[in-house]
């Protein structure tokens, strides 16, 4: 059909087949929050939960929740923390019903990559006591240390996730690693200089 020959009005659309087991299409917006996401998602379910296809089991159980209330949870003005809240608590439960504590815990599992984290954390116990003192910060802090020490993540991405202020994950990860350091009965960190000050 040439421009010449086009009327302005559209062919008729013929009628789809709706298949009962063909999922109806996302929003893109979901999507996007999805492929952004997903990943963290795993990484900290797994260090709770220790193994790869229970982490991705609950992870789709959370995607599917958040995909149900996504209308509501993208029209309130913090998504990440509402979405990261749901998986803290699907994780939270899963423990629950499993009786146990986090992976990293139990396992020393985490233990590998304590060894490449920061500098402040070299100089502390790696023992189960470190293990058992994070999983008993605040849930804050907890999920700071996790992100940032246990899984590496830097402060910038962690805020985006929880949907705070970088300042914010900042005072967070200080106030978990001072609760931590008294906890384990480390000495404190020195005074910090400033340049050109004796």
């Amino acid at each position: 059909m040439t421009s010449e020959e086009f009327d302005g009005t559209l062919p008729e659309e013929q009628p789809q087949q709706v298949d009962a087991l063909t999922p109806a299409p996302l929003p893109l917006d979901f999507e996007a929050f999805y492929l952004l996401h997903v990943r963290l998602y795993l990484d900290y379910a797994e260090s709770h939960l220790g193994h790869s296809d229970q982490a991705q089991e609950l992870v789709h159980q959370v995607f599917s929740e958040i995909r149900g209330a996504w209308g509501t949870l993208s029209s309130e003005g913090n998504l990440e923390g509402a979405t990261w809240a749901v998986l803290r608590q699907a994780v939270g439960l899963q423990m629950k019903e499993e009786d146990r504590r986090p992976s990293f815990i139990a396992d020393g599992s985490m233990a590998r990559a304590l060894q490449a984290s920061r500098d402040q954390l070299k100089r502390m116990d790696s023992s189960v006591g470190l293990y058992a003192a994070i999983a008993d910060l605040p849930p804050k802090q907890f999920d700071v240390v996790v992100l940032r020490y246990l899984l590496g993540y830097e402060t910038e991405r962690i805020a985006w996730f929880l949907g705070l202020s970088k300042s914010v994950v900042d005072y967070h990860g200080r106030n978990g690693r001072e609760r931590l350091r008294i906890q384990l009965g480390l000495p404190a960190d020195p005074p910090r200089t400033r340049k050109g000050t004796a």
